[in-house]
């Protein structure tokens, strides 16, 4: 460039503009699916496309798994990273409802918005591969899936009880209530019993567990799913019943507590309650029942208040031979256990609380070290397990807690009341939905041959278009009232049959989606076995915390249950798994009710989006999010208008700095760990820091100090990096390039700044040779005259640290 030529601006539309259009043009962003060298599938969680369209969380998260998979290139993996859309479910069914839309003519306008705002955001995407999971080339099969594990024996359908939301008109999980509320809409919950369809996810509940000790996932994730899963040890104990034949099983873990069992609970819904009623409790307990099934069954578990309904029925504690009487109460529930407890009012909140609402004996049969077996209870019983002590226990009196449970159960077993059991928290998963927005199960029921699978070949089980698809409060969904697609022939006798008329949890459409990213193309299998053997397990996937139960957990259950049907050979499918933070503004989590929602298209508008993209990831921590402030985003900008500069200005003539080329490759060893780490606010500084060096005193930098930063940035800022090495001369794609690699003798400072303190007080320093020993740093901080003023005569005393640091004690 010569003296009177301008420089070239930085223009970030420009710029962003001709490298996705070079990127399309070059397919710089397709996987080279086929005989990868080292493959590397990165993954990022696929989002609800929602009409609102792309909002910063998901670029917050977006951006930091596609840094991750742009890094991993570099450093010579052949990266597959695809991206897609969780398209069915009720958010897009309400959000239709609410404008009078139709969802299957609005989920494709959304799902082109996001992907205008994906693209704009310059992710490395392989967009041949996508996903939608509402098109029947997707959905088909979901239903295959459903069809597996219904051959596998691992669905199935029951009466049961269900959280039903009055306003949505369809099924809750548990874990979509919350405080008592629907999640989505906010209407009070109410508990149905309904037919409905599950998954028998509880009998692999000791593998889902087990292996989360050696997957290598963010340790909150892995906690929450432990606690989810919830293994307890125990024993099933049985207590006969005054006057019938019938015994009630309880579940508990506590069996050395057997002695002050007081009385039994059943939830209103047990099956005995009936049998066992008196004629003159009858009617109270039909009504508790009643009332009961207007709970849901997420506020029976925290309710404070205890209430109940005394059936008139003793049972026989199977430990002291005395009746005791059997209640039934909101707070136990049918699916939980064995849908009874033995209550113990003297070590237990609740039983306590029930007991003395309602004036039932309380007996303690704990006591500590100092206690005595008459020591009065008060408002909390002593429940320690270490130091514990059975008392008022018969003959187990004395003996350690720890070591009575093993004895109370084996001599309960001896006489027929009990058997060691293992029980988990984890109950199977209901996956059916009264909605029309969602893959139709694949089952025909037949008045001669039952529930019939729709055969594989007759797949997909089409969704109808339906003008009328808003559902009712019967509790049936509104693909029933479509005749024409509800009637069919029985798929093996040929007779007049009729479809499920229920459509699949959204849940289930995304416990299975990686799966078939790699075989997007294929019409004719779920899965390639070769290819999929190829990129699977998920080598790295990075999604929100919040989905650290209910996606992750069922998507590990249907891998499992895939690899037990020898479709694939592993049954984890993600090796590494790490949760993002999330983005707040101005200390408050964004929500459209507050008015602090961010459009992300109006910042890369105006900033670019490589600036936005290095913002967002400057916040803070990745893994911990940080708080979005407009005025923050002008600095990352000047940092890029800094680097397109140096680039520019950069000279081929003479060699880089000595100083500079140190500080370079400590920057390329920090960038590369913390970027490693999804560090990436603190990679973001080094390289800042870095540039700041170069360009110290407006020096004319060396192309050879400004290229490997180029590189460095890529993965962040893309679109610019490609340019810089572009203008550097340079042919190829900037991600072909690879990472550059440091000197660790480089990492060594020859010299050093060594504070010098006088009496404990800084008083200079000095930049000395980094192997100086002490009398000759001594030496050199008598002859500084900022130090000598404060030292006369002889010290009496010298700390030297090492390249640290030299104390004078005068």
């Amino acid at each position: 460039m010569s003296e009177h030529d301008a420089p070239t601006p930085y223009v970030p539309a420009t710029v962003e503009s001709k490298w996705q259009q070079r990127w399309a043009e070059r397919g710089t962003n397709t996987a080279h699916l086929e005989n990868p060298t080292r493959p590397f599938y990165a993954l990022m969680m696929f989002p609800y496309p929602s009409a609102e369209g792309l909002h910063v969380g998901n670029l917050f998260a977006f951006t930091g798994s596609d840094i991750s998979a742009r890094f991993h290139r570099l450093m010579g993996h052949d990266v597959f990273q695809p991206l897609g859309f969780d398209a069915f479910g009720i958010h897009s069914e309400n959000y239709a409802l609410k404008i009078g839309a139709h969802p299957m003519e609005l989920t494709p306008k959304n799902v082109a918005n996001f992907t205008r705002q994906l693209g704009r955001a310059g992710f490395m995407v392989d967009w041949n591969q996508k996903v939608d999971t509402s098109r029947p080339d997707y959905y088909k099969w979901t239903q295959w899936v459903f069809l597996q594990l219904h051959k596998q024996g691992l669905a199935y359908k029951k009466a049961a009880a269900v959280n039903w939301c009055p306003s949505c008109k369809t099924v809750l999980a548990n874990e979509q209530v919350e405080d008592g509320q629907c999640e989505r809409c906010g209407t009070t919950v109410e508990q149905r019993f309904l037919e409905q369809w599950f998954f028998k996810i509880s009998e692999y509940a000791p593998r889902l567990l087990a292996n989360l000790d050696w997957l290598d996932w963010s340790a909150i994730t892995k906690q929450a799913q432990r606690n989810w899963i919830g293994k307890s040890e125990g024993a099933q104990l049985t207590f006969a019943l005054a006057g019938h034949d019938e015994r009630v099983t309880v579940f508990t873990t506590r069996a050395d507590t057997i002695y002050g069992a007081t009385y039994l609970v059943l939830a209103p819904e047990h099956p005995l309650v009936a049998t066992l009623t008196r004629d003159t409790q009858r009617d109270a307990v039909r009504a508790y029942q009643e009332a009961t099934k207007k709970q849901d069954l997420i506020s029976r578990k925290s309710t404070k208040d205890k209430t109940g309904v005394f059936t008139g029925a003793y049972a026989v504690n199977p430990a002291t031979g005395q009746q005791i009487p059997v209640w039934i109460a909101d707070y136990v529930l049918m699916e939980y256990g064995t849908g009874a407890i033995m209550a113990v009012p003297g070590h237990d909140e609740r039983d306590f609380e029930f007991a003395q609402r309602f004036t039932l004996p309380i007996v303690r049969v704990v006591a500590g070290p100092d206690d005595q077996a008459d020591t009065p209870l008060g408002d909390a019983a002593y429940t320690d397990d270490d130091h514990g002590r059975l008392v008022n226990s018969g003959a187990f009196d004395g003996l350690p807690v720890q070591d009575a449970r093993r004895a109370v159960t084996a001599w309960l077993a001896e006489q027929g009341h009990a058997t060691p059991v293992t029980n988990y928290r984890l109950h199977d998963w209901c996956i059916s939905r009264q909605r029309y927005w969602g893959p139709p199960i694949p089952i025909i029921y037949c008045d001669d041959c039952g529930a019939v699978p729709v055969p594989e070949d007759q797949l997909p089980v089409e969704l109808p278009f339906i003008a009328d698809f808003k559902p009712d409060d019967s509790g049936i969904s509104p693909l029933a009232r479509h005749e024409e697609w509800y009637r069919v022939p029985c798929p093996t006798c040929g007779r007049p049959a009729r479809r499920e008329t229920d459509v699949s949890d959204t849940f289930l459409d995304s416990a299975w989606y990686f799966l078939r990213y790699p075989s997007a193309t294929r019409d004719d299998v779920p899965f390639d076995r070769e290819r999929t053997t190829t990129w699977l397990p998920v080598n790295s996937y990075i999604g929100g915390n919040e989905h650290a139960v209910l996606h992750l957990l069922y998507s590990r259950f249907i891998t499992m249950v895939m690899k037990d049907g020898g479709h694939i050979d592993f049954e984890e499918p993600f090796t590494r798994f790490r949760a993002h933070g999330m983005i707040i503004r101005e200390g408050a989590k964004m929500s459209k009710s507050k008015g602090n929602v961010i459009n992300p298209d109006v910042y890369m508008e105006e900033w670019g989006a490589d600036a936005f993209r290095m913002y967002l990831m400057f916040l803070g921590p990745y893994e911990e999010g940080g708080d979005f402030r407009d005025q923050g985003i002008s600095g990352v900008r000047r940092f890029l208008d800094r680097l397109w500069a140096s680039v520019r200005d950069a000279s081929g003539e003479g060699t880089p700095d000595v100083e500079v080329r140190r500080k370079l490759h400590r920057t390329i060893k920090k960038v590369g760990e913390d970027t490693a780490n999804l560090g990436y606010n603190t990679a973001i500084a080094a390289m800042m820091e870095y540039l700041n060096a170069v360009r110290r005193g407006e020096r004319t930098p060396h192309r050879d100090e400004v290229r490997p930063l180029v590189q460095l940035a890529a993965p962040f800022a893309p679109h610019l990096a490609e340019d810089c090495w572009e203008a550097l001369g340079h042919s190829t794609s900037v991600f072909d390039g690879g990472w550059p690699t440091y000197d660790p003798a480089l990492l060594v400072d020859d010299e050093v700044d060594l504070v010098v303190q006088v009496n404990g007080k800084v008083r200079g320093k000095l930049r000395v040779p980094a192997a100086i020993g002490q009398a000759e740093a001594l030496a050199l901080a008598r002859a500084d005259e900022a130090v000598a003023k404060f030292v006369t005569g002889e010290p009496k005393k010298v700390v030297f640290v090492p390249k640290r640091l030299l104390n004078l004690v005068v």
